[in-house]
């Protein structure tokens, strides 16, 4: 399952479809690596579905192809596919249709948008109005690692509730300095406390200082209560 959509195998989703269908107001910024000639499915349809699918529980692209194709005709409008306009029915879109788009598609982007989604889901009433808390640390995506193939390495920002609100892909050869303020970048972060692990405490990673300096330098985020912990061997200054 792409890396974009891990973010939505973690949310807790009792009406899924529902969820999905918010999502695609998000979804109208991405752009579409498809030409307009020959496009039979919206871009927002296509990945609307597979985030509902992910909601509901699907947890690979089989499971994914099988709950769309499962998918009653008021679900496949809800999320945006058009009726056949001679016949009214809805037609589900082909497993191979969905995996080539995503193949196509700009990762970051969608995990921006997804991100986008769920910090506004967050927020909205029945959600815990107090300070956020989120947490920023790496992970490696499950299923990754083949044959003279490395895994790949993410960078997440999760709520301490679990929800993961925006992730990037580490590149190869690198860590995960170099996409921590990208990650960050992409985030309303105002009144939250962030955390991070020790290797965002590096001198070379931002100016010296006490342990939350270099991080907010490094982020611009101003308004933003910062904590990392410092190994026995980072100098202290304040």
């Amino acid at each position: 399952m792409p890396a974009a959509l891990e973010h939505l195998a973690h949310v807790d989703a009792p009406a899924s479809v529902p969820d999905a269908a918010r999502l695609l107001n998000f979804l109208d910024l991405l752009p579409d690596p498809c030409g307009r000639r020959g496009r039979r499915y919206p871009l927002d349809a296509l990945l609307g579905a597979a985030a509902a699918s992910v909601l509901a529980g699907a947890r690979s692209m089989v499971a994914i192809g099988e709950w769309i194709a499962d998918a009653p005709s008021w679900v496949l409008r809800t999320l945006g596919f058009p009726p056949d306009p001679l016949t009214g029915h809805v037609p589900a879109p082909h497993s191979a249709t969905l995996r080539r788009l995503l193949a196509r598609l700009d990762g970051d982007a969608l995990d921006e948008v997804i991100g986008a989604f769920l910090t506004d889901r967050a927020s909205r009433p029945g959600h815990d109005a107090g300070r956020r808390a989120v947490a920023v640390d790496g992970k490696t995506l499950r299923g990754s690692r083949h044959s003279g193939q490395a895994a790949v390495a993410l960078l997440a920002a999760m709520e301490h509730t679990g929800s993961v609100l925006a992730q990037r892909q580490v590149a190869d050869k690198s860590n995960e300095i170099p996409a921590f303020a990208p990650l960050l970048d992409t985030m309303d972060l105002a009144g939250a406390v962030v955390t991070a692990d020790a290797l965002h405490t590096q001198h070379n990673h931002g100016p010296p200082g006490p342990a939350n300096r270099p991080l907010a330098a490094r982020t611009g985020h101003r308004q933003t209560h910062h904590r990392t912990c410092l190994p026995d061997h980072q100098p202290r200054s304040g």
